[in-house]
């Protein structure tokens, strides 16, 4: 559930980011806070099961941010 969430918030920040640079940031920090509850929920359970509980959330917020700075990197080398 948590890949799928974050397959689509990427897909969507992309677009967004392309489509509008400046007003994607926002959108792009406010999709990370629910990931970043989750990381920080995650990382309270004891041992190896806390880091594999706050691994998934912290990979969407990774992929989150790579997907919002390759969509404002692809609109400044377009040719409009």
């Amino acid at each position: 559930m948590v890949i799928a969430a974050a397959i689509v918030i990427c897909v969507l920040i992309f677009v967004l980011a392309f489509i509008l640079p400046r007003l994607s940031q926002g959108a792009e920090r406010g999709s990370k806070k629910p990931f970043g509850l989750g990381q920080r929920a995650g990382s309270k359970a004891p041992g190896k099961v806390g880091e594999l509980a706050q691994k998934p959330f912290g990979k969407a917020q990774e992929a989150i941010s790579k997907s919002g700075s390759k969509g404002r990197r692809g609109r400044a080398k377009a040719p409009f």
